[in-house]
């Protein structure tokens, strides 16, 4: 009897917790970020970045209309989203409308991503499909690469670099050609910080960890996921090597679809690009 009533005791509370953590997957967090790194320059100029992470479509936790209807309103310079889409080649077409959406929002200075261990999941001609639709709905994909735009006279450096817990991560091809400006850095894993002492960045964005999902009473599942866990920088803004980054809990779950002491995220960061002075202005006719 006593086996029977302990054996229905757990029963229910599983079920509750299991309720619970569903039910936290729909109490979606947005998050603002204020980064000055300009302190340097005479003057400078606020940049938007809307950041996204770790969709897993598979178990994603807002609908395409939810999303537009939560950033309808917000001014938008340009769109991160770093890694892990999804995992499942049936899962792609599920992504066409969050891209489309994203399009609405119109980012001034466009989209970019960057891939995680999960799109990497997708062998040859299917992560080849990933990248088109990406690309075809106007999202520039990065791989150890890097893409300069000019805001107000200065250059802005957005720098992709792969994900570093599946090894393909290449700083060094990453900042290849790169002169002075602003270096923001995409990346999915943000251990590759512990790499990059010699390089610098302004800002970095990543996610990865999902701020542990189960972070209850701690992530202790994490602790295989890098030395960052053991640092205990699992969620939001760190720094290292004097060095400002940013770890996203993510939109989406992975395995069982519940969240505990962790909450869905989307991050708006707005960083002051420094603005480079007009040498020629003031001078004497």
């Amino acid at each position: 009897m006593f086996g029977w009533i302990l054996t229905i005791s757990l029963v229910g509370l599983l079920t509750v917790v299991f309720y619970k953590g569903y039910k936290n997957t729909k109490n979606i967090a947005v998050n603002y970020i204020s980064i000055d790194s300009s302190k340097k320059s005479s003057s400078s100029r606020p940049f938007r970045i809307l950041h996204l992470s770790d969709l897993h479509l598979e178990n994603i936790s807002i609908t395409p209309k939810e999303l537009y209807e939560t950033l309808k309103d917000e001014p938008i310079d340009l769109i991160a989203i770093t890694g892990d889409f999804l995992d499942r080649k049936r899962t792609i077409p599920k992504l066409k409308p969050y891209l489309q959406v994203l399009n609405q929002l119109a980012p001034q200075y466009g989209t970019y991503a960057v891939f995680g261990n999960h799109d990497y999941v997708l062998r040859n001609k299917n992560f080849q499909e990933l990248k088109k639709v990406l690309e075809e709905n106007n999202c520039k994909t990065m791989q150890n690469e890097n893409d300069t735009i000019m805001i107000d006279g200065s250059k802005l450096h957005i720098i992709g670099i792969d994900d570093y817990s599946t090894k393909r991560s290449q700083i060094e091809k990453s900042y290849e050609n790169i002169e002075n400006g602003y270096n923001l850095v995409l990346t999915h894993d943000p251990n590759v910080v512990l790499g990059m002492k010699d390089y610098h960045y302004d800002y970095l964005l990543s996610g990865h960890f999902h701020g542990g999902q189960i972070h209850w009473p701690k992530p202790y599942h994490l602790v295989k996921m890098g030395k960052l866990v053991r640092m205990n920088m699992v969620k939001g803004l760190h720094q290292h090597d004097g060095k400002i980054f940013y770890i996203s809990e993510g939109l989406g779950q992975t395995a069982l679809n519940i969240r505990l002491g962790s909450r869905p995220e989307i991050t708006i960061h707005n960083i002051m690009l420094p603005i480079e002075a007009d040498e020629s202005a003031g001078e004497a006719v």
